[in-house]
């Protein structure tokens, strides 16, 4: 077994055993799930937001309105993450996600630090669950606890610590009672810990795992070449014939979406965005369909009746980011020479819209959560501003560039067989 043939094994192992790790996965597909939640949130940050004076001045009257989902959308998102992530982690133990999903969030909330105001005219203090904990900052607790909470439950439940009902009982009202204990014995743990650590220097779990799980992990996956690395290897994957995204996704989504979560929170307040690389430095030039330069030297530079009709049925689905037709048509698959620009392409355009960016010709992406099958300029423009659309159109241009002699090198040997076969 030669080294291709290892690394490609070695890979599908990996992909294989992440996608069936059930944690990786309620995570992630926990993540995904937020997608509309997300959207809503962030259409309304931009549409309050836009920074457009003559805009602004129209929407005076009822920007508080326009701005109201994205306090409990984005602003809450925590909340959402934790029953969703519960309820993924129960339905891979073949147990109904809905009451996991609640007992999470009663964790989240009873670990979550209660803020006490002086109300004027009141002796005394009114108690408040703020805003602090719920967005970004309180994301990877809500991971942790998701997890933590439902796993604990499934461990009680799978011990028959439940209460058996007679068989005559309806089976919502059954489901419902065998959970209970579990459901007690979870909260009861919880309330302990939140006690537990309030006694601490840190004041609360979310503060214990945002300043040592959270920051470094944002620190670390909020670099430049972070970011690269992981885009490297994801291209790689799919080299391999592996599904890079799957694969790479699943670890750096979560980061990468706590970092945008920070910049819709500044572009809404209309301060500086405290992150440059974010999920949407990746979404805007890494993902807005770089093989877009491929089907046009396919199209129109190359002479090989086998390429352009690859080019054909590639064209549509590359608009919306749907590259497998080339990815195995061509194919890219095990093919050493497009390869190169394969991996290449999406590198240079996110090292070249980070340079624009650190040097002002270019906006930072305000961390828009961009749909799948979003074209190009629209995702850009969806990002908070129309030059970021402008750089999508121009990076094609660089990434046809990219491909040219690679495929013309393969377009020469495929003019010479075609015409050997005439």
């Amino acid at each position: 077994m030669n080294f291709v043939e290892k690394f490609t094994e070695k890979g599908q192992m990996i992909a294989g055993k992440l996608q069936a790790n059930r944690y990786m996965k309620s995570i992630s597909e926990g993540l995904m799930s937020l997608l509309p939640i997300m959207m809503i949130g962030a259409f309304s940050v931009l549409l309050s937001a836009m920074q457009w004076e003559t805009y602004q001045n129209l929407i005076a009257p009822i920007k508080a309105y326009i701005a109201l989902p994205a306090k409990f959308t984005n602003d809450a998102l925590a909340l959402y993450a934790v029953f969703s992530i519960s309820y993924r982690l129960a339905k891979t133990f073949d147990i109904d996600g809905l009451v996991p999903g609640f007992i999470g969030l009663f964790s989240f909330l009873v670990v979550t630090p209660i803020t006490e105001f002086a109300v004027e005219g009141s002796e005394m203090p009114v108690g408040a669950l703020t805003f602090d904990w719920l967005g970004a900052k309180g994301l990877f607790a809500a991971m942790i606890i998701g997890l933590l909470s439902t796993r604990l439950y499934v461990l009680f439940v799978k011990r028959n610590w439940t209460i058996k009902m007679p068989d005559g009982v309806p089976p919502t009202i059954s489901r419902t009672f065998s959970g209970l204990i579990p459901a007690i014995m979870v909260g009861i743990i919880f309330t302990i810990v939140s006690a537990i650590f309030s006694k601490t220097s840190f004041g609360s779990v979310h503060q214990f795992v945002y300043t040592l799980i959270q920051t470094p992990l944002q620190n670390l996956g909020g670099s430049i070449w972070s970011i690269t690395i992981a885009l490297f290897l994801m291209q790689l994957l799919w080299v391999f014939g592996i599904h890079g995204g799957i694969v790479i996704l699943a670890i750096i989504r979560p980061i990468i979406t706590a970092l945008d979560l920070e910049n819709l929170a500044a572009y809404q307040a209309g301060q500086p965005m405290p992150n440059l690389v974010s999920g949407g430095l990746w979404s805007t030039y890494a993902n807005f369909s770089p093989m877009i330069g491929l089907v046009i030297v396919l199209l129109f530079m190359s002479k090989s009746k086998q390429f352009k009709t690859i080019g054909k049925l590639g064209a549509p689905g590359s608009l919306f980011g749907i590259h497998e037709p080339l990815i195995f048509g061509l194919p890219i698959v095990m093919n050493p020479i497009l390869a190169i620009p394969y991996i290449l392409a999406p590198i240079v355009c996110l090292l070249l819209g980070y340079f624009l960016t650190v040097i002002g010709i270019l906006p930072i992406p305000i961390g828009m959560q961009v749909p799948f099958g979003a074209p190009i300029f629209v995702s850009g423009l969806l990002q908070g501003s129309w030059k970021l659309g402008v750089a999508q159109i121009l990076m094609i241009f660089v990434t046809t560039a990219l491909y040219y002699p690679f495929v013309k090198i393969l377009d020469k040997r495929n003019v010479k067989a075609e015409q050997m076969n005439n």
